[in-house]
């Protein structure tokens, strides 16, 4: 005897339960091992979903400033270290540029070795670096075109 529907919905899933409940009682020898095989899947993936951790949104980093320069510096002692820096960074960019030159050599010589015209990409690579110094300066002097004018309007408040 078929349960009658309560409401008119096309999605009501009242047919349904009462399919799967005559069919279920039907007796048949493997509805019990068909069972427990058909929910075996869903326990599976439920116990998985449940041994994951979870976690929600990070807490904001509180920030501890530490200064390692003394506080009451002088403006002579800030330019004296800054020059110093300077030094040491031209040092490291004068190496730099030893140490590509030298790389340059060597590909020529291996160039050379293997029959490669080594002039035509040396002067490639030379208009390549002229074309990048020249885009560095045009950045450089927008940037302090853009500077000047902020720093000019401050000093005038």
């Amino acid at each position: 005897m078929p349960i009658k529907s309560f409401t008119k919905s096309r999605f009501n899933p009242v047919g349904g339960i009462a399919d799967f409940w005559n069919e279920i009682r039907r007796p048949t020898p493997y509805r019990w091992p068909i069972l427990a095989l058909s929910v075996m899947p869903v326990a599976a993936i439920m116990g998985w979903a449940l041994e994951q951790e979870y976690y929600g949104e990070p807490e904001r980093p509180r920030i501890n400033y530490i200064t390692t320069l003394p506080e009451g510096r002088s403006d002579a002692e800030i330019l004296a270290e800054n020059r110093a820096n300077q030094e040491i960074k031209d040092l490291r960019a004068a190496e730099e540029e030893r140490i590509a030159e030298e790389k340059r050599k060597m590909y020529k010589a291996l160039g050379k070795a293997t029959g490669i015209d080594v002039e035509a990409m040396e002067r490639k690579a030379e208009a390549e670096r002229a074309a990048a110094a020249a885009a560095e300066a045009k950045e450089r002097e927008e940037r302090a075109a853009r500077v000047q004018p902020a720093a000019s309007e401050s000093a005038g408040q």
